[in-house]
């Protein structure tokens, strides 16, 4: 496949441009500069700018581009970055995609999106036909997968990934846990009840892949695990992985006064199940916490001279 790819020098992007050169497709990178390389092409989706070309005859389109949810506050104006690095790319991909003659068209279109969508469901188990949730995270998905619809309505498979955390050591979610858990300093989230949606990076990579695929497969399609932990398992799963004990326990009003407004999702309980992945026969190579954390810990492979 020829595969155009925004969002490819971020975290799961460059990841899942590795698998997929390592599959044979070719990949095309959107780059916000002039393009210096033969596989990058330039784009302006602040300004809504992308040459027509670089999409016409491409198989599939893939957007994982936006500004990393965890790494701030949520101020007002870093509110405005999540959004607009969202809306603007995703907008642009899909209003030039829907422009193409349909013998040009890229049919298949993996539109990037999160758990966030479900909003707090409690104890409550959903899959994809659940309705968004009332929180920050869940408007943002809304309207994030909402632009997306001319793409849809051109004709193109639009597959929603709505992806939760995923389990790898230099991601966004294990990387700042990892120093205090190995000096023991580990610690649950309140009573620790809410539960968590997770996946493993390898199983997210290999199911964007099968999603790649299967042209009996659109709309949105929950990235997780079927195996959701509340944040007292994966706790005790993490001190086990990194042989530590974690005792201790962090009250809400002080993540709320060390995150802000970020905290109330720390606190959210997200028990989303893949509907659509286990329907279409998907088989995870991790499904269980602590597989994903083994693997996910394990030592980088010693450099022989």
């Amino acid at each position: 496949m020829r595969i155009v790819m925004a969002g490819a020098s971020g975290f799961l992007g460059s990841r899942l441009t590795e698998r997929l050169r390592q599959s044979g497709h070719d990949i095309v990178r959107l780059v916000r500069r002039p393009s210096e390389q033969p596989d990058e092409a330039s784009w302006d989706p602040a300004q809504g700018r992308l040459d027509a070309v670089v999409l016409a005859g491409a198989d599939a389109v893939i957007n994982l581009a936006g500004a990393n949810v965890g790494d701030r506050r949520w101020t007002t104006a870093y509110k405005r970055v999540l959004r607009s690095s969202r809306l603007n790319t995703t907008d642009t991909l899909a209003r030039t995609i829907s422009k193409l003659p349909a013998g040009d068209r890229p049919g298949t279109f993996l539109q990037g999106s999160g758990v966030g969508w479900y909003g707090d469901t409690g104890d409550q188990a959903v899959t994809e036909d659940a309705s968004a949730g009332n929180t920050f995270l869940a408007d943002l998905c809304r309207v994030w997968e909402a632009a997306a619809r001319p793409a849809e309505d051109a004709g193109t498979r639009v597959v929603l990934l709505r992806t939760a955390p995923t389990i790898d050591a230099g991601g966004a979610l294990l990387k700042p846990l990892l120093l205090p858990f190995k000096l023991g300093a580990g610690a649950r989230i309140g009573g620790g009840r809410q539960w968590m949606a997770w996946i493993a990076l390898a199983d997210w990579l290999a199911a964007a892949e099968f999603l790649l695929g299967r042209e009996d497969v659109a709309g949105p399609v929950n990235m997780v695990s079927p195996n959701p932990v509340t944040n007292a398992e994966f706790t005790r799963d993490l001190a086990k992985a990194v042989r530590r004990p974690a005792l201790l326990s962090v009250p809400g009003p002080v993540l709320d006064v060390a995150l802000g407004e970020l905290a109330g999702e720390a606190q959210r309980s997200q028990r989303v199940l893949p509907g659509v992945l286990s329907s279409t026969g998907f088989a995870w190579a991790y499904p269980e916490m602590s597989s994903a954390l083994a693997v996910a810990l394990r030592p980088e492979p010693a450099m022989t001279g």
